[in-house]
């Protein structure tokens, strides 16, 4: 599977058992070097991770498949094996076995009633068609061509079941490798539901359409979800979304002419026109929804901008409000679909209450940002205006 390797843990609150599964990391892969990726622990896990010979990464707390991910940054090329930070058991079975090795455990044990794992796996199989007996395993071997196709990893407790999907579907062979292997388990108590409840959120986010942000960080769309309110103007973000090229900005699709890009500033008008007959309200629904996508480039950014314009034009605020510290918190993203939407809406909303020269106005002043942000970009003014700053980065991690 190549000739570097290296090995990944993600941890968090794991003093009882880092160091334990460290030392036997070593033992078992060498001269390998053990990256420990500490996911903002509230105990000793990264010192005594550091004790026992790892190097550690300590990290804000953010998920698994964020932890995951920037481990593999700071890793170099080569075979990256993957582990659990409760593990017992030995690993090297799964080194040459195909690009990517599971560990399939020979004695399953689970606190709960086995629903994550089933979902995972019809998760997986509706995806790829493979059937796969252990897609929630973190215990894996990945070769560099692999690795290359399946980081930045989705995140949180999705990860997995993405890699696996990620993998198969780029044409990867994936292996599951029955080992006796020994993991702490969750019980069936508040807390270990509560702990799936959310593993199985994550599971689903993590199958569907993803994105990476501007921080490498790879995260679910949920724009999506505002079809709720614009089903028309959130399908045509969402092909942006999906189909995607390298092209932005209205000049950059404009050039390529066959882009998705180029559905938005068509379709969403032609869309407004339709709504409203008037060819004023279709100019400006089309300018308010690229305002709001030109302002979709940090967390939070566009929500709030929308829930700024939405109370006085009355626009719906409860799915905005639902989505916003999700957002904020770099769990989710809007995409296109989302930030069209949002913008559209308060277009929409504006239509009844601006006419004539108040609507001129305010196609002016879109108009007038739409070019500024094709010159320069409206983040960079942003971030050089003291007050839009700080509004900007509130409530952000």
């Amino acid at each position: 599977m190549g000739d570097g390797l290296t090995v990944v843990v993600a941890a968090r609150d794991e003093a009882d058992t880092i160091a334990e599964t460290v030392a036997a990391l070593r033992r078992q892969f060498g001269e390998a070097e053990v990256i420990v990726a500490d996911d903002g622990s509230r105990d000793a896990t990264a010192h005594l991770a550091e004790t026992a010979g790892a190097r550690v990464l300590r990290l804000r707390r953010r998920g698994k498949g964020e932890a995951l991910s920037a481990a593999e940054r700071a890793a170099p090329p080569g075979v990256l094996v993957l582990a659990d930070a409760d593990l017992r058991g030995d690993l090297r079975p799964l080194l040459g076995r195909g690009d990517v090795a599971v560990a399939r455990f020979a004695s399953p044990a689970g606190g709960g009633f086995g629903i994550a794992k089933r979902t995972a796996r019809a998760l997986i199989r509706l995806r790829t068609g493979w059937d796969a007996d252990e897609p929630l395993s973190g215990q894996r071997a990945l070769s560099p061509r692999a690795r290359a196709a399946v980081f930045p990893l989705a995140p949180r407790f999705g990860a997995e079941t993405r890699m696996t999907i990620d993998a198969v579907r780029a044409g990867f062979w994936v292996e599951e490798v029955e080992l006796d292997l020994r993991h702490r388990v969750t019980g069936r108590d508040l807390r270990g539901f509560a702990h799936r409840a959310r593993q199985l959120l994550d599971l689903v986010l993590a199958t569907g359409p993803l994105r990476t942000n501007y921080r490498g960080v790879r995260l679910p769309l949920v724009g999506w979800a505002f079809a709720a309110h614009e089903p028309v103007v959130a399908a045509i973000g969402l092909a942006d979304d999906l189909w995607a090229g390298p092209e932005r900005g209205f000049r950059a699709h404009l050039r390529v002419r066959r882009t998705t890009g180029v559905l938005k500033p068509v379709g969403i008008p032609l869309y407004a026109l339709w709504r409203t007959r008037s060819a004023s309200a279709a100019v400006l629904v089309g300018l308010a929804a690229n305002f709001s996508n030109q302002l979709d480039t940090r967390p939070g950014r566009a929500l709030k901008a929308y829930l700024a314009f939405a109370l006085p034009l009355r626009a719906p605020l409860g799915l905005a409000v639902l989505v916003a510290p999700y957002d904020l918190r770099e769990m989710t993203m809007l995409g296109d679909a989302g930030s069209n939407c949002l913008g559209a809406l308060l277009g929409l909303r504006s239509v009844g209450r601006l006419t004539g020269r108040g609507r001129l106005a305010a196609i002016g002043a879109l108009a007038g940002l739409t070019v500024l942000g094709e010159r320069t970009s409206l983040g960079t003014l942003i971030e050089r205006t003291p007050v839009l700053r700080d509004l900007d980065r509130w409530g952000r991690l």
